[in-house]
This record gives C-alpha cells, sequence and structure tokens, in this order.
C-alpha cells in the first residue's frame, strides 16, 4: 500500500471501530459521535478502560499494535462486566468483532472503578507475559535486536559462533513492512519451522494478492550516522529467495523485512568506483584501508621441502585447512557410511581408502569407535586461510620454505556478479571497475550495461525490463539512461576467499539495511558442533565490536558492577527493615 491506501484503510477501521462501539461511548458516559473521531476516539477508549492515554500510541506502532489490539478488546469487555474466560476468548478469537455483540444486543452496564488487577494467580501471570513481549518486541523492532554469527564470511573479525547486540537506532531503525507477523522472530517460527508472517510468495500473484496490499511503505526513523566504508553492517540479503535460512527450496518472493539477515563490511559506498585487484580493494582507485581491528583472510599455498606440519599450522592458530588419512587396512562399507554420516570425505585412490577432514582432524574416540587404523599424509604443500599475521609467523618458520597467496587471473571468469562472462570476465580476486550507484544519479543504459543495473531497475525500484537485440526497454519505452530512486552499497566479508557477498550477488539498497553491530555479548567456539561442545571465549565476551586497537573485554567489570550493586541492595534491605 501507499501512504494515501494506508490513509483510506486506517479511515475504514475507524468507522468499523465507530459502528461497534458507539452504544458502550454512551453507556460509559461519553458522547456517541466521540467513538467516530480518529485518534480521539482512541484517547476516549483509554479513559473508559482506564488505561494510560498513550497506549493509543501503541496502536499505530506496526507489530507492537498485533499484540496491543487483543489487550484493548479484552479491556473493553471487562469495563462492561464481560470477565469469564469464554467472553475473553470469544474477543480474541472473532478479532474484536464480539464487541459488536456486546453493544448491540447485550444491556450491558459500565463499570466505572473497575479494579485493574488480575484476580487470579494465572490472570497476573499473563498480564506480565504479555507486557514483557510487548516491552520487548518494542526494543527488538526499533532499537536493539541480538544477533548470533552463522557462518565464517568475517572470520576473523567476527567469528563464527559470536553473539552480537545489533544497533538499529545508529542508522535509524526500518519500520517493519510486512505488518502481519509474529513479534520478536524473523522469516521462521522456532519449533514449528514454519513462516513467521502472511504474505503471498508465489512470484505470479506476489504484486496483485490482497495479503501484500497489507504491506507497508519502505520508512526509516531518523539516525545519528550513515552507512560508511570499513562499518560492518547488518542487511536483508537482496538475493534472498528461500523460505528458510539454510534449506534449498523452490525460489520464493519474499518481503524485504522478511529476507535472511547477513552481516558483511561495507567496502563501497554510494558514488564509489570499486574494484578488486589481486585480492585487495580499491575505490576510486586508492587502495581502501581497512580499520585496525579488520582481519582480512587469503588462501595461501604453504610449501616445505620436509612436509608441511599440521602441528605448525595448528600452534599458530591456522584452523582453516584440510588434513589427509590413509586407512592400512581397507574400509568396510558400514565403515564409510558411518565416516562420511560425520561429514567426512572418503574416496579409494589407487586402492587405498583416503579420508579428507577439516582441521580437527578425526578424534581419538571416533578411531577407537569405527575401529580404523589410520596414517596422516602432510605433503610439501597445503593450501590454507590466513589472516596477515599467520602468514608473517608462517613465513619466518625455518620449516617453511615459501608462502604464496593465491590468486585467480584478470579475465578468468569466476562465477561473479553480473554473471555475464562475455562482457565481465570478472572473478573475486579480479573484479570491477563498478560503479555503486547514489540516488538522484544518471547512468547511461544500453545493452552493455544493463546487465550491471537490472536487477536494481526490476528488482529493487520495481520497473520492467526487456531487452530486444541492442534495445533496453523500460516499461515498454525505449531508455538510453536510468536515473536512480536510492542509495547502493558494496558488501564483502573480510574472509575473502570464503565469502558469498556483493561479488556474487551486487549490490545493497538502501532500503536492506537493518543495523550496526555495536556489542559482543557472548562467544562460542565449536558453534557448529553441538551445544555439548561449545566452548566460551572468554576474551571476545563482553567486547565492542567497533572501535581502533585491541578489543578490551568489559566482563570482569560488569561482574564487579553486578557484585557492587548486590551488596549495596543487601545493606540497603537491611537497613530498611531495622
Amino acid at each position: 500500500m501507499d501512504g494515501i491506501q494506508w490513509i483510506i484503510f486506517i479511515l475504514i477501521i475507524q468507522v468499523i471501530h465507530f459502528l461497534g462501539t458507539w452504544k458502550l461511548y454512551v453507556k460509559a458516559g461519553r458522547k456517541a459521535w466521540e467513538a467516530a473521531i480518529p485518534v480521539y476516539n482512541g484517547i476516549v477508549l483509554m479513559k473508559i478502560i482506564n488505561r494510560p492515554w498513550w497506549w493509543v500510541l501503541l496502536l499505530f506502532i506496526p507489530i507492537i499494535n498485533l499484540l496491543m489490539f487483543p489487550v484493548v478488546w479484552v479491556e473493553t469487555i471487562r469495563s462492561f462486566g464481560k470477565n469469564s474466560l469464554v467472553d475473553t476468548w470469544l474477543v480474541i478469537l472473532t478479532l474484536g468483532f464480539y464487541i459488536y455483540y456486546i453493544n448491540y444486543a447485550e444491556d450491558v452496564q459500565y463499570i466505572e472503578d473497575r479494579s485493574l488487577k488480575p484476580k487470579t494467580g494465572l490472570g497476573e501471570w499473563v498480564s506480565s507475559i504479555v507486557f514483557a513481549i510487548v516491552a520487548a518486541t518494542f526494543v527488538h523492532t526499533y532499537f536493539i535486536q541480538p544477533y548470533v554469527i552463522p557462518t565464517g564470511s568475517l572470520e576473523r573479525t567476527l567469528r563464527v559462533g559470536d553473539f552480537l547486540f545489533v544497533s538499529k537506532f545508529h542508522y535509524g531503525a526500518r519500520v517493519p513492512m510486512t505488518t502481519l507477523a509474529a513479534p520478536m522472530v524473523h522469516d521462521t517460527l522456532p519449533v514449528l519451522k514454519t513462516r513467521s508472517y502472511l504474505a503471498d510468495v508465489n512470484p505470479d500473484t506476489y504484486k496483485t494478492s490482497w495479503i501484500n496490499k497489507l504491506q507497508l511503505p519502505y520508512m526509516r526513523l531518523p539516525g545519528f550516522e550513515k552507512v560508511e566504508k570499513n562499518d560492518i553492517v547488518v542487511f536483508s540479503l537482496p538475493a534472498d529467495t528461500l523460505y528458510q535460512f539454510f534449506k534449498a527450496q523452490k525460489a520464493v518472493i519474499k518481503p524485504i523485512d522478511k529476507k535472511s539477515n547477513y552481516v558483511k563490511r561495507c567496502v563501497g559506498t554510494p558514488g564509489d568506483s570499486l574494484a578488486v585487484i589481486d585480492g585487495f580493494v580499491y575505490i576510486n582507485g586508492e587502495q581502501l584501508t581497512l580499520s585496525d581491528r579488520a582481519k582480512p583472510m587469503y588462501e595461501y599455498n604453504i610449501y616445505a621441502e620436509k612436509g608441511v606440519s599440521t602441528r605448525l599450522l595448528l600452534s599458530l592458530g591456522i584452523d582453516e585447512f584440510s588434513r589427509t588419512y590413509i586407512s592400512n587396512t581397507p574400509l568396510s562399507a558400514s565403515q564409510i557410511q558411518i565416516l562420511r554420516s560425520m561429514g567426512y570425505g572418503v574416496f579409494t585412490q589407487s586402492g587405498t581408502n583416503v579420508i579428507m577432514t577439516d582441521s580437527k582432524g578425526i578424534q581419538p574416540e571416533t578411531i577407537r569407535a569405527v575401529r580404523l587404523s589410520l596414517k596422516e599424509i602432510t605433503g610439501r604443500e597445503r593450501n590454507a586461510n590466513m589472516t596477515n599475521e599467520m602468514v608473517d609467523q608462517l613465513r619466518k618458520n625455518e620449516a617453511i620454505d615459501s608462502v604464496v597467496k593465491i590468486i585467480e587471473p584478470k579475465g578468468e571468469y569466476g562465477g561473479a556478479f553480473p554473471q555475464k562472462p562475455n562482457l565481465y570476465p570478472w572473478n573475486n580476486d579480479n573484479f570491477g571497475p563498478i560503479y555503486i550507484p547514489k540516488k538522484g544519479t544518471t547512468v547511461e543504459i544500453n545493452s552493455k550495461t544493463i546487465p550491471l543495473y537490472k536487477k536494481i531497475i526490476r528488482d529493487y525500484e520495481y520497473n520492467d525490463v526487456k531487452v530486444t537485440g541492442n534495445k533496453v526497454l523500460i516499461n515498454g519505452e525505449e531508455a538510453d539512461s536510468y536515473t536512480f530512486k536510492q542509495d547502493y552499497y558494496w558488501m564483502m566479508g573480510d574472509n575473502r576467499d570464503h565469502s558469498e557477498d556483493s561479488r556474487t550477488w551486487g549490490y545493497v539498497p538502501a532500503d536492506h539495511i537493518v543495523g550496526k553491530p555495536v556489542f559482543l555479548w557472548m562467544s562460542f567456539d565449536n558453534f557448529r558442533q553441538g551445544i555439548s561442545n561449545w566452548r566460551i571465549r572468554w576474551d571476545r565476551v563482553f567486547t565492542t565490536v567497533g572501535g581502533s586497537g585491541e578489543s578490551v573485554s568489559y566482563f570482569w567489570y560488569f561482574i564487579a558492577l553486578l557484585a557492587a550493586w548486590f551488596i549495596f541492595d543487601f545493606f540497603r534491605k537491611k537497613k530498611k527493615k531495622a
């Protein structure tokens, strides 16, 4: 819906409210016309049900209002003596229309001095839970959202298993567009594993569906920062077409605010010309200087005449490499099945069973349980993903002969955006140059440039685009230029060779920006190996995401402050009791 359509929709709701409540207003000593004036009728209703006037504001806040409307319906009928459990369920299940029955069919009396305290322990418990959910939803939606790092695209700047608080007020909170959604969850309901929102996701009916007509237009509250280069940003993945994250399914169209959330580093802002040369980002012809907390990683080839030791790599903190084992005895079919079920690669080479694992290798308990007889092969050459510090340490070691960065050659297509190898034979290491669109700027459009901007024009700015021969048609008319309606950004992971980012799916529109990670409150190693294997990374607990220099943990400061409060509170209560 656009703004005018929403105003009309709100006026219809006001008419429905007036028709269903005007008699109740009169019985409460008010005038019938007071039930018909938008906003004012809500303030009057709050007086009738003995609730604060600011509850009216909550009725106009998306998602929050889904929680508040049932509360107001229940409070309304209770103000007229309808306190039974049956009445409560009737008004909720009929979406408030049970009030029509009370308004016209029942001779109810207004209870002016109604007690607002729940009459039972269960009622008090439910009341507390409801308002706790309302408060938490408000904070989650408009101020701070918890987020966990699920993939290694920012290793080692942010690590898999880092639990973050993401600020929505730095860039300005995006008002929820999907108005019919469960509070405090994203696109999937926990346990049930179903969509958490109501929307038609069928590409054929998405634009015409009445459910999608209830979506709000893009709006953002004022922020006090703009997205800058080097910022780590959480955003809705533009290319997301999945019902659920990490689950392969038929493609769907998702509302912007229900697309999967990604976290990357912003390396290009609106108006920039960006290129990647031998793995390094260049902005307007100059190499981008990353913040001192950034720890970019690249893939390297390591060579040692006497073999590259696994123990050496692990001792330097290098843990993104593979290990190879050979079986001293032939593996049985059941042994192979068990190993493969545990995620290990098993194949036969020259009649010998070979097992491939990650850097953790095969644990002794697994070797015993599956009855394996293995030997690890440490060849002269191994590939590993490393930070600059790791590379420096490795090169200083006398056992290592060379450490060479692996780079995809310029001109060799590597599946990069815009997936047009004949026109743009780009790859992750040598990419661009490419222009990052800025709102209000105009670019030339032709058969060569349209692959760069087609997704923007069609999917993000909602135009019909067709290419016929050398002609480009936008909304049925031949076009040789296009003016952008919003800003765009270029996001990349610090783990450069193991990150699916803008080099794969292109630009990130401004309306997809979610927030800025500001605080890391917990971090677990072995996060993807089951909760029993989690190990707390104490040096990362209670640290800030931004800033310069080495991050400092504030955990023990927090514990000291908490202990001081408990001591103070103990003596305060003791003194009060005395």
